[in-house]
């Protein structure tokens, strides 16, 4: 697998190919933030191929700490349990969508989308039974670790990366 995430700073030039799609949006905005997606390269070659441009940067193939390795499995394999088909879609969107919980933002932005909505329908659509299980509307980042703790039997936990961000008090404010 390639774990490497990038420093979230820098932009790189994604554009997306076909389909137009929330999907292809997630792909490019993941990309673009991160210069990974979480893909052996064979994989990466065949997402790049169907969304990405011929412009856009190689992946960085440079391992991140083993400990955020660890932490993008754990959150893979919680979205792959839930996923409504085995599809190589559905299976990309988990890998990107795992990377980018890694980030500092909201998910949504770290994913490159429109909103929070958008994010809301890809899970919607992608790992619906976890859609489902969000019943109190609960931040999707806050929430799948909040999955994770509760599977690892864990009590109190959060975002690694919530800390930092600048909408903390109202992610953890009254749920």
């Amino acid at each position: 697998m390639i774990y490497a995430h990038g420093n979230g700073g820098g932009m790189a030039t994604a554009q997306v190919r076909a389909p137009a799609s929330d999907v292809a949006e997630a792909f490019t905005g993941v990309f673009a933030r991160f210069h990974t997606l979480g893909l052996n390269a064979d994989e990466f070659a065949a997402l790049r191929a169907r969304y990405l441009s011929d412009a856009d940067e190689p992946p960085d193939l440079s391992p991140c700490d083993p400990i955020r390795a660890d932490e993008h499995g754990d959150l893979v394999e919680l979205l792959l349990a839930h996923r409504h088909d085995d599809g190589q879609e559905t299976r990309w969107l988990a890998a990107a969508m795992a990377t980018a919980c890694l980030g500092d933002n909201h998910l949504w932005q770290d994913m490159g989308l429109s909103g929070r909505e958008a994010l809301s329908a890809l899970i919607r659509q992608h790992f619906p039974t976890l859609h489902a299980k969000n019943v109190g509307n609960m931040k999707w980042k806050k929430f799948f670790y909040k999955e994770l703790c509760h599977k690892a039997e864990v009590s109190v936990c959060k975002a690694p990366s919530c800390r930092v961000c600048a909408d903390y008090a109202l992610c953890f404010g009254p749920e």
